[in-house]
């Protein structure tokens, strides 16, 4: 099923035709180093470079007697190569071909995302400087709190994004490494310039010190990245989501021609996207759990990891990199309803300016508990009884009348301040136009 949300691109890094061609490359750049160091004749190496390849099938019908892929690859390219391809493989063991291949691919898995996360930040930015002056009702606790403006909610999208993108950078440094260092990592059978030649030309770093396995924190904190980076795209649908509810529809995920959003009720048009997102968000988190439980092997290695690899990496990688691709699709297509925000701020008839109420009334003299008695007194009649708002029932309080005027009442009671430091955070965010 995991096929279903893999784009093209995604799909053939992680095809075994790709992972055997990386195997191949590995050993080919392991016989040029061997030949540097006089230990492969320059005759087999050429035998080697010209006739070594590889079929799919064939790996897989040897791998089905002798149980071990690695070896059904070396008999596979043998099969080719003839009497030189004794040298293949040569003081290697199998991890450090699996684990410098798997290193590759992941980096370049990394490298597709990447390209993912900077089209849905410019898709971010784009609405937040759209909508950035747009009031919306803040909410808190699913209650309406104070003014905001839609811009601010797109802006708060952008950093969290822009923090998942430093953190996949970081996760990409740390998973660029190599290791051709033997059966326990000692380099016992093998000259460490093999490691080091072979890792340069792949464009990685040799890990520093190995088992017969590169460690496995180093995947973990890939699968972190991708699961707070799924993680912050839940989020993102999810308040669209809550957006979209009837009861408030100031936003609305694309609904396309022909779309039809119900089996049984022809009017609906569901969030269906965003709850995908949603859905396959908890997928990545679960594989998180897995990638964890990997990184505590036996002694210098066993292989318990390898079989949870074998899922979790390229699930998560496909999983992320088609959310991400949905998710500028939404966000692009975005349906907004500026004034459904109008009318909802103006839903709750004042209650939302409770505090701007409050700390006038603290600035005229009344203590903290004082003011705030008086403000809930009035906000209390005003959520019982429809007819009411509280300016006027704060007009009408005689605690307040002869302190504040109907001109300072007018003035608490005003959007407009609550956008007076939207540029500065716009600024702060790195998104000034």
């Amino acid at each position: 099923m995991i096929d279903r949300y893999s784009r093209p691109e995604m799909t053939k890094l992680w095809s075994l035709e790709n992972k055997f061609k990386a195997w191949l490359d590995i050993e080919i750049l392991a016989c040029e180093a061997q030949a540097e160091l006089g230990v492969v004749p320059a005759a087999d190496l050429a035998q080697i470079k010209s006739k070594a390849a590889f079929e799919v099938e064939r790996i897989l019908e040897i791998e089905a007697q002798v149980h071990h892929d690695v070896i059904a690859f070396l008999t596979n390219v043998n099969e080719h190569v003839g009497e030189a391809g004794r040298f293949i493989h040569y003081g290697l063991t199998s991890s450090d071909i699996g684990d410098t291949a798997l290193s590759m691919i992941t980096v370049q898995a990394l490298d597709v995302i990447s390209v993912q996360v900077e089209r849905l930040l410019d898709a971010l930015r784009e609405k937040s400087r759209k909508y950035k002056y747009t009031p919306c009702m803040g909410r808190s606790h699913g209650v309406h709190a104070e003014p905001t403006t839609f811009g601010l909610k797109m802006a708060l999208f952008y950093e969290a994004v822009k923090r998942s993108q430093l953190r996949i950078a970081q996760a990409r440094k740390g998973m660029a490494v190599g290791k051709l260092s033997g059966a326990v990592g000692t380099f016992s059978n093998l000259d460490p310039f093999v490691e080091e030649y072979v890792c340069k030309k792949l464009g990685l770093a040799s890990a520093r010190i190995a088992t017969q396995v590169i460690q496995r924190d180093r995947h973990a904190e890939v699968m972190s990245a991708l699961a707070i980076l799924a993680s912050t795209l839940d989020q993102l649908a999810v308040e669209i989501r809550a957006l979209q509810k009837t009861e408030v529809r100031e936003v609305e995920e694309p609904f396309q021609k022909g779309q039809k959003g119900s089996s049984a009720m022809p009017h609906k048009r569901n969030p269906i996207l965003c709850e995908r997102i949603s859905g396959l968000s908890r997928v990545v988190r679960g594989n998180l759990q897995a990638a964890l439980e990997d990184v505590a092997l036996w002694h210098e290695r066993d292989i318990s990891h390898s079989s949870v690899e074998r899922v979790i990496l390229p699930d998560s990688t496909i999983l992320v990199d088609y959310m991400l691709h949905k998710m500028v699709f939404i966000i692009e297509n975005l349906h907004v309803y500026p004034e459904n925000m109008k009318r909802n701020i103006e839903r709750t008839r004042g209650l939302i300016f409770s505090q701007k109420l409050l700390l006038k009334i603290i600035d005229k003299g009344f203590s903290r508990e004082d003011a705030y008695l008086i403000v809930q007194d009035n906000a209390m009649k005003v959520w019982q009884y429809e007819e009411f708002n509280l300016m006027q029932e704060a007009a009408k309080d005689e605690r307040l009348s002869e302190k504040i005027s109907e001109s300072e009442l007018a003035a608490i009671f005003n959007v407009d301040p609550y956008l007076e430091k939207v540029d500065y955070l716009f600024h702060r965010a790195g998104l000034d136009d």
